[in-house]
């Protein structure tokens, strides 16, 4: 299937301190690697959840009968999981990086290599792909949307571009948008482009709002004892995760009361500082360069 290698993969397993009889969840299955260490770590009775809303992910099904392999957006897991009588689990993992599968399969819409459809949607029943959003966002959305999410210098003019072709033709292929972006680039095409795809399919998945309510919700279900393990690829998913892990909400100060007291956070950080790739894994897959590893524990 070509899903890429799980990264941070024994960091991220040895952080949640598997218990063997305990019930996990990994809420980013793709193509199974963080899953099968903790299967191997599991004993009889442990069981895991694991959530993708890629359906090409239930292909790699692992064949285990401790594993239950569910598609969806992991922002439901949680609602799944009390559905069926899950009230309390010992430890969540989640893997944020797209997969390499994901990024090289034409049909995702993720690549800027000519004639790919504009698509993006992780989860195809999702009702908003990229063409919708650059053929129907308004200028200042789409400048808030590459501003935000990319950190495109010019996204200003490159909003403008977009606005001012659909003018006349609709956005339906990558060569469409390429297009635009070659006539207003910095650098070369390749640096240039990578982040505004990336904008589009975190604003086409709703990635940050996803997380944040995916982080909320599955703190609230973990035992005393047990930890959560997150891997990020992004700046903004890492902020959200750091914060989160220190003060339980998203603001980088946290807020207080009228007397300036904070409400009882009861988790701790396992690790103050990211855990960040090995050279040795850097060397196998490059691509993990970016990846920072955070672990919390619930203390109270």
């Amino acid at each position: 299937m070509g899903y890429h290698k799980s990264v941070l993969l024994n960091e991220s397993i040895d952080g949640l301190h598997i218990r063997p009889n305990g019930v996990y969840v990994d809420m980013t299955y793709g193509g199974g690697g963080h899953s099968k260490l903790i299967l191997d770590k599991l004993g009889p009775e442990g069981r895991l959840y694991a959530f993708d809303q890629d359906e090409n992910a239930l292909q790699n099904r692992i064949d285990d009968d401790r594993l239950m392999l569910i598609h969806q957006n992991f922002e439901h897991a949680c609602d799944y999981l009390l559905a069926i009588g899950i009230q309390e689990v010992d430890g969540v993992l989640a893997d944020l990086g797209v997969s390499s599968f994901q990024l090289n399969n034409d049909a995702s819409g993720f690549s800027y290599r000519p004639e790919i459809d504009l698509d993006m949607r992780m989860d195809k029943s999702m009702t908003t792909s990229a063409k919708d959003v650059l053929n129907s966002y308004s200028e200042e959305m789409l400048q808030k949307i590459f501003q935000r999410y990319g950190e495109v210098r010019n996204a200003k003019t490159l909003s403008q571009k977009i606005v001012e072709l659909r003018q006349t033709q609709k956005f339906q292929k990558s060569n469409d948008l390429n297009e635009v972006l070659r006539s207003i680039q910095f650098g070369t095409f390749e640096s240039y482009a990578a982040p505004i795809y990336q904008a589009l399919r975190m604003e086409v998945n709703q990635e940050l709002p996803a997380l944040e309510r995916m982080l909320e919700a599955s703190s609230k279900h973990i035992k005393v004892g047990g930890r959560m393990s997150i891997i990020t690829f992004h700046s903004l998913e890492d902020r959200a995760v750091k914060n989160f892990m220190k003060f339980g909400e998203f603001n980088d100060e946290p807020t207080t009361d009228i007397f300036g007291k904070r409400s009882v956070w009861p988790w701790k950080l396992y690790n103050k500082k990211p855990i960040g790739p090995s050279d040795e894994e850097l060397k196998i897959n490059p691509r993990s360069r970016s990846a920072k590893l955070r672990i919390m524990q619930r203390v109270g």
